[in-house]
């Protein structure tokens, strides 16, 4: 129940996916929606409507902390990440529910340079920003949503799943 890692060659020729199980256990986006850690965090969530695709952006920054997140009450505990940006402020990422989201998988861990694409939102007053990617390095990116529509991993059907991967 782990997110997917794509490591890239660095001429851009040759493409590697090392696909973690999420991809592989296409029945994981299936039962989603009844799984006790993903409790909130459903594609049709409160949560994820505040999701919007034309809040878009991307920014590069350091890894200031890595963080257990409940965005809002009664969710199931989340990963996020403190980062802070190019101009100095802290940026809150929500990477997604704990029961998905392993950022060991990528080896993400405090000071580390990134790249994040994703979308902002307000969430009881506070800044958040949705994370679809995180870029560590030319060669290895987290990914937890679809860019286009941020529609989480966690909850795509196997047929969703596999689409995405062919397409990377």
């Amino acid at each position: 129940m782990k997110t997917g890692l794509r490591v890239c060659g660095k001429r851009g020729g040759l493409i590697f996916a090392l696909v973690l199980p999420i991809l592989l256990l296409g029945a994981h986006g299936a039962r989603a929606a009844d799984s006790a850690g993903l409790k909130g965090w459903e594609r049709d969530s409160e949560y994820n409507k505040f999701y919007n695709v034309s809040e878009f952006d991307q920014f590069k920054g350091v890894v200031e902390e890595i963080t257990t997140v409940t965005p809002m009450a009664g969710m199931a505990p989340g990963v996020g990440i403190k980062v802070r940006d190019q101009d100095g402020d802290t940026v809150n990422v929500d990477l997604g529910p704990k029961a998905f989201v392993d950022v060991d998988s990528i080896g993400l861990k405090k000071g580390d340079k990134v790249k994040v694409k994703g979308a902002w939102a307000e969430i009881d007053g506070k800044e958040v920003f949705f994370a679809s990617k995180v870029k560590k390095s030319e060669y290895v990116e987290l990914k937890v949503r679809r860019t286009k529509d941020g529609a989480p991993f966690w909850t795509l059907s196997s047929e969703e799943l596999e689409k995405e991967r062919q397409e990377q």
